[in-house]
């Protein structure tokens, strides 16, 4: 069992820089964690506070009840897998990960078998008696997720492991590392700024800004349910289009009210807006929820200004009230800069913040 809890953690740097102001959370067993945000928002501060590699201005840390704020790093039962791997050039890739284990005094047979467990685990096992300079930078990756997994820490951290490997390898990797996971039930934690990175291998997602937690959930929770702005237009590709609207209500119909459309609300939604007590707020559309339909039928009315071909699909740029808005629409449809297109939108998938506080209102 690991369990992790952070309470009022803060580092601040000469008295007048703060890497981080303020961390409260839990961090369950078994649990895949990942601090997602712009850089310099102290993900990575947060981290080597955990591992002990930075001395914390404030606060606790707390592993399985004990109480690790002041632990040497060898003490606190934490392995950290880095940006640049850190793996030993003068030794094998047997010898790097065998090296921690040595110097717990295990039995040269139980090291054995440790290290070929590992190195399965990681699919390097053809690679043990080569040096790193030998190796690509995945493989590399690979020896550094093997000796930080060969001591059975408690709690494996892991600090953006995959921003030097190529676009390709990098989809790859985060897949394994995921299933990693699951084999070996570790409690982790993951730092990244890459969004889909962080959609696709977390269980729950911290994101964070300035210093402070904007928002912990799910992948669901955080793309669904964003708890600001902020969140909304960092999460997701491309990022959440945001409009300045006015409610209105005619003829028993709430609406929404901008100066190139006008949005139907249902009366739930109409209901909940207008408890709220406010005339003006944002309106937040994400690219997929955007429905191309005839030209001059739907509520929103451009021309086409830039094509993207995603494969898959295509991101279709148009410029709305001096801004460009992106939308993602079938590769079926062929477009042209220029072309007029009219869109209905996915009305179950609004977000609506306020316009101060730029909060969500819910």
């Amino acid at each position: 069992m690991a369990v992790l809890q952070l309470e009022d953690l803060a580092k601040r740097y000469d008295k007048k820089v703060w890497g981080v102001r303020r961390m409260d959370l839990e961090v369950k067993d078994k649990e895949f964690i990942v601090f997602l945000g712009p850089s310099g928002c102290g993900k990575t501060t947060c981290m080597r506070m955990i591992a002990g590699l930075e001395e914390t201005t404030r606060g606790c840390i707390t592993l399985d009840g004990l109480n690790i704020t002041d632990l040497a790093p060898r003490d606190r039962n934490i392995s950290m897998v880095f940006q640049n791997y850190a793996i030993w050039p003068h030794m094998t890739v047997f010898e790097n990960i065998a090296f921690s284990l040595k110097l717990k005094g295990m039995a040269k047979d139980e090291i054995r078998k440790n290290v070929v467990d590992v190195a399965e685990m990681v699919k390097i096992e053809q690679l043990l008696d080569r040096f790193p300079g030998q190796m690509s930078g995945g493989q590399q990756q690979r020896v550094a997720l093997a000796r930080a997994l060969a001591v059975k820490p408690k709690l494996f951290l892991m600090d953006e492991p995959l921003s030097n490997l190529d676009a390709k390898l990098r989809v790859v990797m985060r897949t394994e590392l995921k299933a990693i996971h699951q084999k070996t039930q570790a409690t982790s934690i993951f730092v990244t700024h890459d969004q889909s990175e962080a959609m696709s291998m977390a269980d729950r997602i911290v994101i964070m800004r300035d210093g402070e937690i904007i928002q912990v959930g799910t992948p669901e929770d955080v793309y669904f349910r964003s708890a600001d702005m902020f969140v909304a237009g960092f999460i997701g590709t491309p990022p959440t289009n945001f409009f300045k609207v006015k409610l209105k209500k005619e003829r028993n119909q709430g609406a929404l009210e901008h100066p190139d459309f006008k949005c139907p609300l249902q009366s739930d939604e109409f209901a909940m807006i207008s408890k709220y007590g406010r005339k003006e707020l944002v309106l937040g559309i994400r690219p997929e929820d955007f429905q191309l339909t005839k030209t001059g039928k739907g509520i929103l009315n451009a021309k086409v200004l830039v094509v993207e071909p995603q494969g898959s699909h295509q991101v279709l740029a148009v410029e709305i009230d001096n801004k460009i808005v992106k939308t993602i629409i079938s590769s079926d449809h062929k477009l042209s800069p220029g072309d007029p297109v009219s869109f209905d939108l996915d009305y179950r998938h609004l977000h609506f913040f306020d316009t101060e506080s730029e909060k969500r209102i819910s």
